[in-house]
């Protein structure tokens, strides 16, 4: 037991070693403000501020985050919660000095429609952002507002106590942002480059086993066991993570020098079209799974075109994570221009080998045409003894259907070209993200990217147009 919980502790360790560092600062952090009940000085400005060290304690556990993001966004919301609670709490007090009903009823009154008043704007959308920050003020102003009534000087109790307040965000803030910092933005980036390269190698692994490519073995043995439903999974599961890694890092200050406009909602909108093109790519593997197989015969017609498909797929998808890990523009028409060529190859083939799907239901006719004949013959029971299972006489049904040796494909190859037109969206959305975070210009003779006008390319309408069209 305990050898298993060193093994845990290490590996938790070893995973992201930012985990350590944060513990040691949160160690640190709470020093550091436990330190404060040696100043038991009656002088100003210690006065006070020993006895309500644990404020300070307080403040340091719950405001300091793992991320800079996270810690700056709790810190300010409380500093501003704390300041908008002892203000209202001042008027209110004003207020019911000067008013002809008790001053217990007045109170009542006002922690009603403020606590109220206040729960109701954290449904609003746009006040999610500072939702901690409103509940520290309704936090705040109930607590003050009791403590006045209770006690006769309370001025001096709310001074020492925001001050221990302000220590701990101090402290957290101090930790967090210039001591080994760790960045939302950062973390949002590298998770989008992850994404990017796990999807290009679960395509490329999808088809490399759909058509049992031994040169694709490679690709297999580096992957471990489902880690094409893996990647995919990570990728559809990623939505609540974008979003709470983007909120934190809009609050971060812009270290990127070159960023002039904070693109974290477009990591969110590129995220969503990841999402889009993983479902796909689930999809797709599902076909590996499927009771009714096309024959290798029948694959293997198309196993050429549909790889090299896939292998361009891939390498788009690389070169997009490329330009991102280096910050730089890419080059649509060089990542695309093969790509379209593999289109054009998987087209073409298409439409050669149609006198398969003939042959197939010929095939298919004269096989449920003596199924018939032998069906007619057959006492009902020599039927009952040769049915077996009713799951096993339904793959007999739907085996002896036309096109069934083709369909599976079929559903196979449309869904690697809708793949491709969702890459399409991809692109669109990753082509906006290095504008908007001002990404590197592309230089003739080297490996940064260009910045492309923005174009459709629509791959698969261009080279697969809707029937009627010709």
């Amino acid at each position: 037991m305990g050898k298993d919980w060193g093994v845990t502790l290490w590996k938790t360790g070893k995973e992201d070693p930012r985990r350590v560092i944060h513990s040691i600062k949160v160690g640190f952090a709470m020093t550091l403000a436990s330190s404060l009940c040696l100043l038991q000085k009656e002088e100003p400005p210690f006065r006070g501020i020993g006895q309500n060290t644990m404020w300070a304690l307080i403040t340091v556990v719950i405001l300091l985050e793992f991320t800079a993001g996270a810690t700056l966004r709790k810190g300010l919301n409380r500093i501003v919660g704390t300041v908008l609670g002892i203000l209202l709490v001042l008027l209110v007090e004003h207020l019911s000095a000067h008013r002809p009903i008790p001053r217990a009823v007045f109170m009542g009154w006002t922690v009603f429609v403020f606590g109220a008043a206040a729960t109701y704007v954290r449904f609003i959308p746009t006040i999610k952002k500072y939702d901690y920050g409103v509940l520290v003020f309704i936090l705040t102003f109930g607590m003050i507002l009791v403590a006045n009534y209770q006690v006769d000087n309370t001025t001096s109790m709310v001074r020492d106590r925001f001050y221990t307040i302000a220590i701990g965000c101090g402290i957290c803030l101090f930790l967090s942002l210039l001591i080994l910092p760790t960045w939302s933005g950062d973390d949002l980036h590298k998770s989008t480059i992850t994404k990017l390269e796990g999807l290009a190698k679960s395509v490329e692994a999808c088809v490399g086993d759909y058509f049992g490519d031994a040169q694709r073995k490679e690709i297999q043995d580096e992957l471990p066991k489902d880690s094409i439903d893996q990647n995919c999974i990570k990728v559809l599961d990623s939505k609540n993570t974008d979003e709470t890694m983007a909120l934190y890092a809009s609050w971060e200050p812009r270290y990127q020098e070159n960023c002039y406009k904070s693109p974290w909602q477009q990591y969110v909108k590129f995220g969503d079209a990841l999402r889009r093109f993983g479902y796909t790519i689930m999809a797709l593997h599902g076909c590996l799974h499927t009771e009714i197989q096309t024959p290798p015969s029948v694959r293997d017609l198309f196993k050429e075109q549909c790889t090299r498909l896939a292998e361009e797929v891939s390498k788009v998808l690389v070169e997009l994570a490329n330009s991102m890990r280096n910050r730089r523009h890419f080059s649509l028409e060089i990542i695309s221009s093969h790509l379209h060529l593999a289109l054009q190859d998987l087209n073409t083939a298409l439409r050669s080998q149609t006198q398969i799907l003939s042959d197939s239901m010929n095939r298919k006719d004269s096989r449920v045409s003596v199924t018939t004949s032998f069906e007619a013959n057959s006492s009902p029971l020599r039927e009952s003894k040769t049915a077996g299972p009713p799951e096993q006489r339904s793959k007999h049904v739907i085996a002896s259907l036309e096109f069934s040796e083709a369909l599976p494909f079929a559903a196979f190859a449309s869904l690697l070209l809708e793949a491709v037109a969702r890459l399409d969206h991809v692109i669109e959305e990753a082509k906006e993200l290095g504008r908007i975070a001002r990404f590197k210009e592309y230089k003739a003779g080297d490996d940064n990217v260009v910045t492309l006008e923005k174009t459709k390319s629509d791959f698969v309408e261009k080279y697969f147009p809707p029937s009627g069209t010709e």
